[in-house]
């Protein structure tokens, strides 16, 4: 697959020069670049103004009005998740831990996000919730609600803060600029045009960026494909290298090109994990922990205009979310081989916390550093526009649901049940404002983590994985109370972090945690956060039998089994959710046989 055999001279003349010298500074923008960057921005706040008269009431400012189409929610729903994050952490990640690093796209989303269009979004649209936490209201009670609100919105912050730092690391690594500058001009925009429209705002910018993403990161793959002569001959070289590697220092040959095989035991991989955690940890509960129930992503499917097309919206985006690896998992393999220091010497990345002057680039810089080998004037300015579009697309999503969770689970009832509407849209653009700000702190978090995506992962098993459990007691059993559904969910969150904090103080408790001596970080975050989901199921059933259900009445609307799930009548079968459910599970299937 991918035999990109046709280079010629003529190619590598034009496109692949001798490996450019390192400075601090790698490149500088001229004119054109400039003008690429600003026009931009200009259409991003100019988009936020026009919108701004569309989002004048709660709903038009928190929930888009609920005009989306499947097409514009669908995007949106897919772009949310490409921010910088996705940019710059997998291809990290990849360049880490090979091929791998691709199940984050195949079974750690594509069933998932077909879960939440076929069975769970009937529950959240018809119910007109706002947000997840407000779900749990109707279900749990306001303690639940409050709980995950408060989670939701520590977790979003430090997201956000993420994706600050991944741009920041853009333009140090590109052009040498100072980080905290960095942060700061792009956060200004992104708070400029959510603040003014809102969602709506934040999903036809984040369209826009879809578009802008792709057209910038998609030069890389090819033109590296190319320069390695074709997916073949840059397996052959990557498993040359393992070899040699294996040679030189006597651990095991690692398999960075395989997505199954070598997860048989944890020792023959670079990530450190087995079959199991990938199957269970990441498959299962990390991934329906995710698309089904944080709301950054469930937000731009409530925003649908109608049931069918809220249910069809994350379909349309798993289509394209299965074709990401090719922008983001293919540049951080090509980064294996292909990235040379002055001397002419490979290349060997290291952890964010382990740079040194002999070895001054760490695996979050692989995507910027193909960028430059390969982007001249122009291009160079796309490709820079397209990681920034990325960052301001995971940044928008991130702040705008955090205005909604804050805006209606925090501050209405905690603070001021009362208030007009106009009152809880001006409170939801100081959220947006407060947001970027705390944003801009967590960002320097990151420095102290190997990678960007293990920072992600510890944060997801902390507070997705036991709101997954709670969620699914709460929509299919009718036996789970108000009682077992606040324990759980806070049981699972302590046991997550109690976990994360135990393995910190004794390294050797990572080989009770992930089961095995030979396992590694990611390997921990998959296993930490099957404990965090088995405990909260757990601790919600033994609760539950012993507290008072709620009566079948009361369950209509939010329970399988106490409720009419609503039919909008037969369509055709091109329009039919079902059917495209079915050809996207056929390729899913196919790129894993192909990849094995």
């Amino acid at each position: 697959m991918m035999h990109f055999l046709f280079s010629t001279k003529a190619l590598n003349a034009m496109f692949f020069q001798a490996p450019m010298p390192l400075h601090k500074e790698l490149a500088h923008l001229n004119g054109i670049d400039v003008a690429v960057i600003a026009i931009y921005f200009a259409m991003v706040i100019w988009i936020g103004f026009y919108l701004k008269r569309q989002a004048n009431t709660s709903e038009e400012f928190f929930m888009a009005g609920r005009e989306m189409t499947a097409w514009i929610a669908g995007l949106s729903f897919v772009s949310a998740n490409l921010g910088s994050l996705e940019l710059m952490g997998w291809a990290g990640s990849a360049y880490q831990y090979g091929i791998l690093a691709a199940h984050w796209y195949w079974i750690g989303a594509i069933p998932a996000m077909l879960f939440l269009g076929l069975v769970m979004m009937p529950f959240y649209y018809v119910s007109k919730t706002h947000s997840v936490p407000g779900y749990l209201k109707l279900r749990f009670g306001e303690q639940s609600r409050v709980f995950a609100a408060v989670s939701f919105g520590v977790m979003t912050i430090l997201m956000s803060g993420v994706n600050m730092f991944a741009m920041a690391v853009v333009m140090k690594v590109i052009l040498g600029w100072n980080l905290t500058f960095s942060i700061i001009v792009s956060s200004v925009a992104v708070a400029a045009y959510v603040t003014l429209g809102g969602l709506r705002s934040a999903i036809f910018n984040e369209v826009l960026q879809f578009v802008l993403i792709w057209g910038g990161a998609l030069l890389i793959p090819i033109l590296g494909l190319i320069e390695a002569g074709g997916w073949t001959k840059l397996k052959a070289n990557i498993l040359a290298q393992a070899v040699q590697q294996h040679i030189l220092t006597g651990a095991p040959t690692q398999d960075y090109t395989h997505m199954w095989r070598p997860l048989a035991h944890f020792a023959s991989n670079p990530m450190g994990v087995h079959w199991t955690g990938i199957v269970f940890g990441l498959g299962f509960v990390v991934s329906f922990g995710y698309w089904t129930t944080d709301f950054l992503v469930v937000q731009r499917v409530l925003s649908a205009n109608s049931l069918r097309s809220a249910q069809m919206a994350p379909i349309i985006a798993s289509v394209f979310k299965m074709a990401v690896p090719f922008i983001v998992i293919l540049p951080g393999l090509l980064g294996l081989v292909l990235l040379h220091n002055p001397d002419g010497t490979l290349m060997h990345l290291v952890g964010e916390n382990a740079t040194t002057a002999a070895n001054p680039h760490s695996y979050n810089e692989v995507l910027p550093l193909m960028l430059i080998r390969y982007c001249g004037p122009g291009l160079l300015g796309l490709g820079i526009t397209a990681l920034i579009a990325g960052f301001m697309s995971g940044m928008a999503g991130n702040v705008s649901a955090f205005s909604a969770v804050w805006t209606y689970d925090i501050y209405q009832p905690l603070i001021n049940k009362k208030a007009t509407d106009q009152h809880y849209v001006m409170i939801g653009r100081w959220a947006t404002m407060g947001g970027v700000f705390v944003s801009i702190l967590a960002a320097y978090l990151v420095m102290h983590m190997a990678g960007i995506m293990d920072y992600v992962q510890a944060l997801f098993s902390f507070f997705i994985a036991p709101l997954l459990g709670t969620i699914l007691a709460g929509m299919f059993w009718k036996r789970a109370t108000k009682e077992g559904g606040f324990w759980g969910l806070l049981c699972g969150t302590a046991t997550s972090i109690g976990l994360f904090v135990w393995v910190k103080l004794d390294p050797h408790a990572l080989s009770v945690v992930a089961f095995s001596p030979d396992a590694k970080d990611m390997a921990e975050n998959l296993y930490r956060a099957l404990w965090a989901f088995s405990v909260c199921v757990l601790v919600t059933v033994v609760v539950s039998y012993m507290t008072v259900p709620k009566t079948e009445l009361e369950l209509t609307g939010l329970v399988y089994g106490a409720t009419e799930i609503p039919d909008e009548g037969p369509v055709p079968l091109i329009k039919n959710h079902w059917f495209w459910a079915a050809i996207v599970i056929v390729g899913f299937f196919v790129l894993n046989l192909v990849f094995f």
